[in-house]
């Protein structure tokens, strides 16, 4: 049976009136007494330096007033990623650095879901190049208990994916080496399109899922137009050469789901770049499901179709209430949050 979606409901969390000026970059999770727990940064505008991390929980009576769980003082943050741990223990990961190829990652973790945070420390302690860690999406624990990390660095000239792998329960870290890409100019388009070049910096912010025991795949934002994909067969030891898999990228971040049915949901601007640029409109909002581990994906859900920008989805889902939870970017000042009752 393919998925099918029964009720939706839409919500802001964050409503004009706001302690910031413009929140982005958001994620969440569903804690186990049936509570949502989102962050994201917020401040005058994205790498300025009054930027913070922001966190909400929604409870039955709805979503409670924001309030920053990390600053420092006079720099940027940026990107929060949360992850639950099988037992319960919740990770905080974001980025500290006035830019991205200078940004380092912090983590805080809580073990009482949330209502209290150990003090922020280096993910991986004297690393400062160019962050460790979840960069936009979510972690995944595989069948073995392994956590992956889907991570990905941005200098000047190039950008390159990777994943941290976990062996202890999110402790310590080991960086894989880059997805393999094959890059060419973005601007020397005299021969057909070939999925297997990138053109332009690269490939960043992954999403992952493991279809089969130590198989696991990502999906990537391009500067190419087009979303990319690689694919693992020893647990995101090593990867693939990172390929065009058939959907437009706008060189914006998108998410993943693994369902429990093993379908897989996406959520992203299906749209290219502009002709002659690295970044095309990021409107409409999508999802699309695909039931055959990615090879083919069919829009089931239009989010947002009006004009502006509508970016930055985080996607998870409650296989025991049959649910999606997405949240993602409006306009550059809400964030806006999606229950999606379904069947599967």
């Amino acid at each position: 049976m393919m998925m099918k979606i029964l009720e939706t409901k839409k919500e802001f969390i964050v409503e004009e009136k706001r302690d910031f000026d413009s929140p982005h970059a958001s994620t969440l999770i569903r804690l186990k007494n049936g509570d949502i727990l989102a962050a994201w940064f917020g401040g005058s505008w994205e790498k300025n330096p009054d930027v913070a991390i922001w966190m909400s929980r929604r409870t039955a009576g709805g979503w409670q007033k924001p309030y920053v769980i990390a600053d420092t003082w006079g720099v940027a943050l940026w990107n929060p990623v949360l992850f639950q741990r099988e037992d319960g223990r919740i990770f905080l990961f974001y980025k500290e650095g006035a830019t991205i190829p200078q940004w380092f990652t912090k983590v805080r973790i809580s073990d009482d879901e949330g209502q209290t945070w150990s003090e922020p420390r280096e993910l991986v302690e004297g690393d400062r190049s160019g962050g460790r860690g979840p960069v936009k999406n979510k972690a995944i624990t595989l069948s073995d208990g392994t956590i992956l990390a889907p991570a990905s660095v941005e200098s000047e000239v190039a950008w390159d994916a990777f994943v941290d792998i976990s062996r202890d329960g999110g402790e310590s870290w080991t960086k894989s080496p880059f997805v393999p890409l094959r890059r060419t100019d973005y601007h020397v388009i005299d021969r057909p399109y070939d999925k297997h070049l990138c053109y332009g910096k690269g490939i960043i912010q992954p999403t992952l899922w493991e279809s089969a025991p130590g198989k696991v795949h990502m999906l990537l934002r391009s500067t190419s137009s087009a979303i990319f994909r690689s694919d693992s067969e020893d647990g995101g030891k090593t990867w693939c050469c990172a390929y065009a898999c058939g959907l437009p990228n706008n060189n914006s971040g998108l998410d993943v789901v693994k369902l429990g049915s093993g379908e897989l949901v996406l959520a992203y601007n299906p749209t290219g770049n502009l002709p002659g640029y690295y970044k095309g409109p990021r409107t409409p909002l999508c999802l699309a499901l695909s039931g055959d581990n990615g090879e083919s994906w069919k829009n089931i859900l239009t989010l947002e179709d009006a004009p502006g920008g509508y970016a930055y989805p985080a996607i998870i889902c409650d296989n025991e209430k049959k649910e999606l939870l997405v949240t993602y970017t409006w306009k550059r000042e809400r964030i806006v949050f999606w229950r999606i009752k379904c069947e599967w």
